[in-house]
């Protein structure tokens, strides 16, 4: 059963003798709302609180979300609950980062398999990721539409359905390029199921890291992303130089995906949020007026207008999508640079990756322990100084001065070919925890879809930005003189979001819980 109304938080009985204003829900008012100086009404609702001893209503914008911990420990209540809050999220974000795995497969496939050129291989990791565009449009059915009861737990299993089904198809069809329609559609499919899921997760991950019982859970779900990439690029290496056909890895992750489709089959969302008083948190449907989906889809749409029109949202927003906007990518021309030029094998190229991701982890557990109490202006203005710096890098390899210094191209593109991606993951976690604290509650899934959607819009427009400057410059298979002059371009664009770097707010203490 799909319920199209929100939770409304279960009402405690009030006990206080004094007569006080009880105000009716805002869908019962008037279009214009209750008239605050009509004397009869306000009688009216008084009388209808002392009779029915209810505490007085708190519009649904303003209630905290009924999802939140309790502070106090109740049987199998506050502690169980956050065991398994915490590894659902967990699990959700390892498997989102354990994508690598089949990813790298399907780059090697593309490249050599297929024979696509750097620029044939960016463009067509960029059209893969286009369904990523339309997370807020799947955020707004988050949290308008309920299913079976359930806002979150549901769109994990659609997502994780969707996934398994495309690359099990991918893992069964001919993958010459005469099936390459069917591949791209099943890349694509696997991205729809993969930004469902991503919603889904990030907003359980929103409603439980404003309390202060889950202050780290942001820092937590980032190292659990970090970790599934890190063993996804080691495991990835290996398997593609065991297996030359990328079908076993893609068999394997679709396996990983029905796991994940059955544990969020078996778990009910109403014991992993609320606990045994999940019925008095949603009144019954009898009681109140449901609206329909078209009128809840344009409340929840409207709200998220309203969110991203604060200063305090648009602004770092803003910034965070420019600043990888305005960079050049040239993903696809470094990879096949390193997988032509200078024939490295899968496995260095996996763990570059692994190593990429121990940056993560290392970089993640040095703001646990010490950045998160440096203004974030600050930290976000040092990061984007290390994220230009560490394009140079590229130009090094590229140059082969690593060569002439006497350190061989396999290890130097062990240990710092995933510098800049490393640093890029990282320059959105202080984002991710400044829009936790200032989303209100109930629009969690909508503001993560919208952020990430952006992130992804960014992503493909820098990628479409590096194939045009690619070709400008001549670099094709083959053919990469040109490519150093690309990464100088890119390195001083990675400075250009700095100039804009008061719209980053100077908050202090970013896991502080939202006032």
């Amino acid at each position: 059963m799909i319920c199209l109304s929100k939770p409304i938080t279960h009402f405690t009985p009030f006990t206080a003798r004094k007569p006080i204003k009880c105000f009716l829900p805002s869908h019962l008012h008037p279009p214009n709302g209750p008239n605050p100086s009509s004397s009869n009404e306000e009688r009216y609702h008084t009388h209808l609180c002392e009779t029915h001893s209810l505490k007085p209503f708190v519009p649904p914008s303003q209630m905290p979300d009924p999802g939140l911990f309790s502070s106090k420990k109740s049987g199998d209540g506050g502690e169980g609950r956050g065991s398994r809050i915490w590894a659902s999220c967990g699990f959700g974000f390892w498997v989102q980062g354990f994508r690598c795995f089949p990813w790298l497969a399907l780059n090697f496939h593309m490249a050599h398999g297929l024979g696509l050129s750097p620029s044939a291989l960016q463009l067509v990791q960029n059209a893969g990721n286009l369904p990523m565009v339309a997370k807020p449009l799947f955020g707004l059915i988050s949290d308008a539409v309920y299913i079976a009861g359930a806002q979150r737990l549901p769109y994990i299993s659609i997502g994780a359905f969707l996934q398994a089904l495309s690359w099990g198809t991918l893992a069964l069809i001919p993958t010459h390029i005469g099936t390459f329609s069917v591949q791209m559609t099943c890349i694509l499919l696997s991205n729809t199921g993969a930004s469902i899921t991503e919603v889904a997760n990030d907003a359980l991950v929103a409603v439980f890291g404003k309390t202060q019982k889950a202050s780290g859970l942001q820092s937590y779900a980032f190292t659990a992303l970090a970790a599934g990439a890190l063993l996804g690029n080691m495991l990835g290496g290996f398997f593609l130089l065991k297996f030359s056909e990328p079908k076993t890895m893609f068999f394997i992750f679709s396996i990983l995906l029905s796991i994940q489709l059955v544990f969020s089959l078996k778990t009910k969302e109403e014991s992993l949020l609320e606990g045994k008083e999940t019925s008095l948190y949603r009144p019954k449907v009898s009681n109140h007026r449901q609206n329909s989906l078209k009128e809840n889809l344009v409340r929840q749409f409207n709200d998220l207008i309203t969110i991203i029109s604060d200063k305090k949202i648009l602004y770092p927003l803003l910034w965070i999508v420019a600043s990888n906007a305005v960079v050049p990518l040239f993903s696809g021309s470094i990879f096949c640079f390193q997988t032509e030029c200078l024939k490295l094998d899968p496995l260095v190229i996996g763990l570059s990756k692994v190593v990429g991701q121990l940056m993560v982890l290392f970089i993640t557990l040095a703001f646990n322990l010490y950045l998160k109490n440096i203004p974030m202006r600050k930290l976000v203005f040092w990061l984007q100084i290390s994220y230009a710096l560490s394009f140079l890098s590229d130009l090094i390899l590229v140059k082969q001065y690593n060569v002439r210094l006497g350190l061989p191209n396999g290890a130097y593109v062990l240990c710092l070919s995933s510098l800049a991606e490393s640093i890029a993951q990282f320059k959105t976690l202080p984002f991710t925890i400044l829009f936790s604290r200032l989303c209100p509650s109930g629009s969690e899934s909508s503001l993560f879809a919208f952020f990430a959607s952006a992130l992804c819009l960014s992503s493909i427009l820098s990628g479409i930005l590096g194939v045009g400057l690619a070709s400008f410059l001549g670099v094709s298979s083959g053919e990469y003189s040109g490519l150093h002059l690309g990464i100088m371009v890119q390195s001083l664009a990675a400075l250009l979001p700095l100039s804009w770097i008061s719209y980053v707010p100077t908050r202090r203490n970013l896991e502080m819980k939202k006032a």
